[in-house]
């Protein structure tokens, strides 16, 4: 008994003195290709964890990031011994001190792996310009406890979980009625029936029209040609012409006389001449 519990207090010395030297890394600035410390975050955003997930007890920010890599993610973290992946950092909001990070690694105790409720969150160097993540207005932040999101594949990362969100809100949401394309139809086709009956009303108005006007003007040529040529133009009711057969027709459409009358005669009064017979 004796020798065990010496055993035992022997182990917790030790883990107290590799607590007390795990140390975070403190905050760089992203350098394309290379992977940088983004500090300590009380909120993981929307990262997930890995999957495969990496074995406990080789949990550290080196077997984290190298996997988050693999699967093509911007950002990487550590929370304990679960390793975390994602597109984008936690939300501005759970920015926390490089201190609040101390949980020495299960792979690596003088490395610091974030904390009960903290995320020690890396930058692996494909993107360096990642954004923040934003909460919806409606749901909670995911700030300090330690909330994890719900993991989903390897591959989606977070841009799948922000996706679905997005899905299952938009189905949940009733549909808008759109317009009615029945009573559009109709009336396109109406319109257009009306349009096209106007037109040929207009046509055969204008072509009756003229048509008129063309008998008319054929009518009065006939009778011009009628009067020179001196003939009575043809009656329009079809009446017969009275003249007499027996006239001669060149003295019957004669209009000058053989002789004239003196004006200054008054042939009113009958004269009674002798003649020698």
């Amino acid at each position: 008994m004796k020798v065990s519990s010496v055993a035992y207090g022997a182990m917790l010395a030790a883990s107290s003195v590799e607590a007390q030297n795990a140390s975070p890394k403190p905050s760089q600035a992203p350098v394309p290709g290379a992977t940088t410390s983004a500090g300590c975050w009380t909120g993981s955003g929307n990262m997930t964890v890995l999957s495969p997930p990496i074995q406990a007890s080789l949990v550290s920010s080196g077997s984290c990031t190298e996997g988050c890599k693999k699967a093509n993610f911007y950002v990487a973290a550590t929370h304990g011994q679960e390793c975390y992946c994602g597109f984008l950092y936690p939300a501005l909001s759970d920015k926390a001190s490089d201190d609040k990070c101390s949980y020495p690694c299960p792979a690596y105790p003088l490395e610091a792996c974030g904390a009960s409720d903290a995320w020690s969150v890396y930058n692996l160097g494909s993107q360096i310009f990642v954004k923040n993540y934003e909460p919806p207005a409606s749901s909670t932040p995911a700030s300090s406890g330690g909330n994890r999101p719900s993991p989903t594949s390897s591959n989606g990362g977070a841009a799948t979980s922000v996706s679905q969100t997005s899905a299952a809100s938009e189905s949940s949401q009733p549909q808008k009625g759109g317009p009615n394309v029945a009573g559009i139809a109709a009336g396109v086709v109406v319109g257009v029936v009306a349009a096209a009956a106007a037109i040929a009303g207009f046509f055969f108005y204008f072509r009756r029209k003229r048509n008129a006007e063309i008998e008319e003007e054929h009518r009065r040529n006939a009778a011009v040609n009628a009067f020179i040529s001196g003939s009575k133009p043809p009656s329009s009711h079809g009446s017969i012409s009275m003249t007499d057969s027996r006239l001669d027709p060149v003295m019957a459409h004669r209009r000058m006389s053989d002789g004239s009358i003196a004006d200054n005669e008054d042939y009113s009064r009958r004269i009674l001449r002798v003649t020698n017979a």
